[in-house]
């Protein structure tokens, strides 16, 4: 993800959800519509969280990539781009004075909207003209001719449809391994569900890899790391080990340096620094 979606509600903000219908809702989680969020900061470290977006930004003003360490601004986003699932924290805009239409794919499931392998998109931040041509520019203006916000969505299902129909094909293997990983990221053992599946190791990887972005074990650790993230949100009162060992990690150390390695923060630091928007932490 690129720019902030705010999840919660400020007087002056816009935000709308809504699931597409079938076959799309097999693919995307949802479409995310937002104008009008105005939080106190104007730079946000996004954690990894194992997602892949298409963002259509309605302002015409380009929106940054920063340099995690100087916040200098390093790529520039224009319009529509691609976002894919990363490895790594990314530092971000806000979302001040935003207006955007994003399209969240399901974990692992953007692979037939996109014309390359999801390897290749891998901590990758690319504009669309550059992956569909003028396809996702055409849509971008249909959507800023429309002014209703349900109709919005109504023309980008249509437009998917239209487009990628042919191309919505379960993987049922990788969809399994998907499912499997995501329910109990905190009990999975990967040589089990490789033996479940069937396919070689070296087989399910390069599938996995494909489909996803990633291999099956770092994807893993992006998710048990965001099972740890959420399981600071809900708790009153942290206790590390509890969430080192509820969330899979062989001993605290081992959460520790994962933590530190997809947020750049020890957990500590964590709290002490994090908002309550899930996975977006103020920096600048």
């Amino acid at each position: 993800m690129i720019i902030s979606i705010p999840l919660v509600r400020y007087y002056s903000m816009i935000l709308k959800t809504h699931v597409p219908r079938f076959p799309l809702d097999h693919f995307i989680d949802s479409f995310i519509y937002y104008e009008g969020y105005h939080p106190g900061h104007s730079i946000d470290r996004f954690l990894p969280d194992g997602n892949t977006e298409i963002i259509i930004d309605f302002d015409d003003r380009p929106q940054h990539i920063y340099d995690n360490q100087t916040l200098r601004e390093i790529q520039a986003c224009r319009h529509v781009w691609a976002s894919g699932v990363r490895t790594e924290f990314i530092t971000i805009p806000s979302g001040k004075h935003a207006a955007m239409f994003i399209i969240s794919f399901k974990k692992g499931m953007a692979y037939p909207f996109f014309p390359l392998p999801m390897n290749e998109m891998t901590d990758r931040v690319v504009d669309a003209d550059l992956l569909w041509g003028n396809d996702f520019a055409l849509l971008r203006e249909l959507l800023l001719e429309i002014g209703e916000i349900d109709l919005k969505f109504a023309a980008a299902e249509k437009f998917l449809l239209q487009t990628f129909r042919g191309r919505l094909v379960l993987n049922p293997a990788v969809e399994y391994a998907l499912a499997e990983i995501i329910r109990r990221p905190d009990q999975i053992s990967l040589a089990r569900l490789n033996q479940d599946i069937g396919y070689s190791q070296k087989h399910f990887i390069g599938m996995f890899k494909r489909q996803v972005g990633i291999a099956p074990k770092p994807y893993l650790k992006i998710i048990r790391f965001q099972k740890a993230i959420r399981a600071i949100e809900q708790r009153q009162e942290v206790n590390w080990s509890m969430i080192a060992q509820d969330c899979g990690f062989y001993d605290q150390a081992h959460f520790i340096n994962d933590f530190k390695s997809f947020s750049g923060f020890t957990p500590d630091e964590y709290v002490r620094s994090k908002n309550d928007i899930l996975n977006y932490v103020p920096v600048g």
